[in-house]
């Protein structure tokens, strides 16, 4: 990860990094400098039509080659609720069908005065390889099954909202581990944080080497549900795994979906988190999804918080 001169951020903050490459890169001060920045913005993102100008004159580019709502649209409202111009990129419509290549592609978009690229990418190091021939700064939206470092941030910084601290507390990952960035960036962070991570699923999706990422791994979900403070419940990545790695869907909502009965083995305050999209009936029955337990939808608030923290760290923009 490239390093910067230090920038004064926020409440005599500073700042080393140019891009956001994933949380493994990062220490525990900065991940905690990232969450104390959203702090500062968490009230301010919901509030509709207003605008701050940290970001006044610069331009934010999403290059995403993958389909994506969330990640995208919360990138785009994040770099406007700043004040920054923004360029949204899509693949499927550029020069790359042409013959272009993805360097190519980056450097033209950047030679048009991008400050910050949000890459998205189906091959795993794609945004560090953009970094290695960019001057502008690179932040990874998801690159392959390696990481998504905004949404691991943006589930920590749920978890801290809700709990009031990460040292301490037991987390759950549950479900699609093997085909999950998201379960990456979240191991990264929340172990750097001081929380014991547990890893559940079918061991067909839970991969042999996670306890050298210093992780508990465990294949029944109740077993492990009354020592959790938190489950965040992964998406079966079905675009992305080859099939027969569990027998039926059925069997794995019976064996690590969420529904109400299960839901009373945990914790009374057991909070329940899941990056989405849902597969509804799957991982979380509707009930749940939609219940007390849930945080899905302050995750999303959560997320346009945590996105202009990182926009406006890597900026180097001082906070009014």
């Amino acid at each position: 990860m490239s390093i910067d001169t230090a920038r004064p951020v926020g409440k005599s903050r500073t700042w080393h990094q140019r891009h956001l490459l994933g949380l493994e890169d990062l220490s525990r001060p900065e991940l905690e400098t990232i969450l104390d920045t959203a702090e500062e913005f968490a009230e301010f993102s919901q509030l509709p039509g207003q605008k701050r100008t940290e970001l006044k004159g610069k331009t934010v580019v999403n290059l995403f080659f993958e389909p994506s709502t969330r990640t995208r649209t919360s990138f785009s409202l994040a770099a406007r609720r700043l004040s920054a111009d923004t360029i949204d990129f899509t693949a499927s419509s550029s020069s790359l069908s042409k013959g272009e290549t993805f360097i190519d592609t980056a450097k033209n978009i950047e030679a048009m005065g991008a400050d910050l690229m949000v890459v998205r990418h189906s091959s795993p190091g794609a945004p560090y390889l953009l970094a290695r021939h960019l001057a502008c700064g690179v932040v990874n939206a998801g690159d392959g099954a390696h990481e998504h470092p905004t949404q691991g941030l943006l589930d920590v910084f749920t978890i801290r909202r809700a709990k009031g601290r990460i040292e301490g507390l037991t987390v759950g990952l549950v479900g699609d581990i093997a085909h999950s960035r998201v379960a990456r960036s979240n191991i990264h962070a929340l172990t750097k944080l001081g929380a014991k991570v547990i890893v559940c699923g079918p061991s067909t999706l839970v991969p042999p080497w996670m306890p050298q990422m210093g992780v508990e791994v465990a294949y029944c979900l109740d077993n492990i549900l009354p020592r959790c403070d938190v489950i965040n419940v992964l998406r079966i990545q079905f675009e992305r795994q080859r099939s027969g790695l569990f027998p039926s869907i059925r069997e794995y909502a019976d064996l690590f979906g969420f529904n109400n009965e299960r839901l009373r083995r945990g914790k009374p305050d057991l909070l329940l988190l899941a990056p989405g999209p849902i597969n509804r009936g799957v991982e979380l029955t509707p009930d749940v999804a939609d219940g007390p337990h849930s945080a899905v939808l302050q995750q999303v608030t959560n997320g346009l918080a945590v996105r202009m923290a990182v926009l406006t760290l890597l900026c180097g923009a001082s906070m009014g």
